[in-house]
């Protein structure tokens, strides 16, 4: 019998208390990178689920988002868009702050990431809070962007992200803490 995917990604992934700050249980997903099988299977579910949705743009959050953005948008012959830390990217930017479940931060995109009609779907590893998605949504629609959904590998349930994205369309998110 085949095991479900996200039996298979639940047993990848290693907690690690207090990490990045004290109070904080890191979701790491190294180990799931490490199986070449799981992670093609994983990929191909986060964006099974967009296939008819003529997503034009996938963006993607530093870093983690980028493992999973980049052949999202390759499956779903769409570009990408990296959504990094300011100061990261080499010309004009947007910009977005937001508050996550450890403090605060900012996303920027390229200004010209896309133009006004874009078909959006935001791509990352965790939803926590919904702050660093919502940022996303936030960003897409200063450039005249649809949110069309969001696609993501985990989500904590308890800390409530999902109520953040009601503008994002569809969220999914194969496993749930």
């Amino acid at each position: 019998m085949i095991e479900p995917l996200e039996h298979r990604v639940r047993a990848r992934i290693v907690d690690v208390p207090n990490f990045p700050t004290d109070g904080v249980l890191f979701k790491d997903i190294t180990p799931l990178l490490a199986d070449s099988a799981l992670l093609t299977d994983v990929v191909a579910a986060m964006g099974r689920e967009f296939a008819r949705d003529e997503i034009s743009h996938v963006l993607a959050v530093e870093s983690r988002g980028f493992l999973f953005g980049v052949p999202i948008a390759l499956a779903l012959n769409a570009a990408f868009v990296p959504a990094r830390k300011p100061g990261k990217l080499p010309r004009a930017t947007v910009q977005e702050r937001f508050t996550l479940e450890y403090g605060v931060d900012t996303l920027a995109i390229h200004a010209d990431a896309f133009d006004a009609g874009a078909r959006v779907l935001i791509v990352d590893d965790v939803l926590a809070t919904g702050g660093t998605a919502a940022a996303c949504c936030r960003l897409i629609g200063q450039l005249g962007g649809t949110v069309v959904g969001a696609s993501m590998l985990i989500e904590l349930d308890v800390l409530g992200g999902r109520e953040r994205l009601r503008a994002a369309g569809r969220v999914l998110s194969l496993v749930h803490y």
